[in-house]
């Protein structure tokens, strides 16, 4: 699990800009999803080229978001890593350009539909009631991705918790993007996970000061609990 260090100066700025730290009082379950980036085996497995260690020990608390929230009557989404041709062709430059030829075809052969990394990490609680939403971008809400935002909004979502991995990747693009479309964003600090520390807490602090409510699990899930007590 990552060390959790957001700067003591960047916490006194921004209670001095907003008059306090955390955004949001309740979570109102109905209107909220849970959204699971990338909690696949081709990010999690021993071995998989592009494994992410720590990603396996925050699936205890990303399960726990998920109960707390079917509970209160939300829903949980979980996002899926997806290379096809329509991702390659609108996206090529990144694909031509950020992994050289090799590592490019075993990823795309891992997280192709049916790939041997594209499935859920199997210590993940899915609901028979929780969607399962492939992305073709990292970030879920940029067009060509995915059909993420027109689902939300059929289901009247207005708020998302975010977890998953890469923190300082598809989560952190996820959760800025959404909070540029107008939803409540709480980003789950314990609950996300990426290479190292120092990479981790980058991104919670560009989440604090300007895009999501930084919270942890058991204040996610207290906000939840119908008594206030989580």
């Amino acid at each position: 699990m990552h060390k959790i260090d957001i700067p003591e100066e960047l916490v006194a700025r921004i209670v001095g800009r907003r008059g306090r730290l955390h955004l949001f009082d309740a979570i109102e379950g109905r209107r909220t999803a849970h959204l699971v980036v990338d909690l696949q085996l081709g990010f999690m497995a021993p071995g998989q080229p592009a494994e992410i260690a720590a990603a396996r020990e925050i699936v205890p608390n990303v399960n726990r978001i998920s109960a707390a929230l079917r509970a209160a009557g939300g829903l949980v989404v979980y996002l899926q890593h997806t290379v096809d041709a329509e991702g390659r062709a609108g996206w090529d430059n990144w694909y031509r350009a950020f992994s050289h030829p090799e590592r490019r075809q075993r990823l795309d052969a891992v997280f192709g539909a049916g790939g041997s990394g594209h499935a859920l990490w199997p210590d993940l609680e899915v609901g028979p009631e929780d969607l399962r939403v492939p992305k073709r971008r990292f970030s879920a809400f940029i067009p060509g991705s995915s059909n993420l935002h027109e689902t939300l909004q059929a289901r009247g979502i207005d708020t998302l918790i975010v977890s998953g991995t890469a923190t300082n990747t598809c989560c952190e693009s996820t959760a800025r993007d959404a909070a540029m479309m107008n939803y409540k964003v709480f980003f789950a600090a314990d609950a996300t996970a990426t290479h190292t520390d120092a990479e981790h807490n980058a991104t919670l602090a560009n989440m604090i000061a300007q895009f999501a409510d930084v919270s942890t699990t058991e204040e996610i899930v207290a906000l939840l609990a119908p008594d206030g007590t989580g």
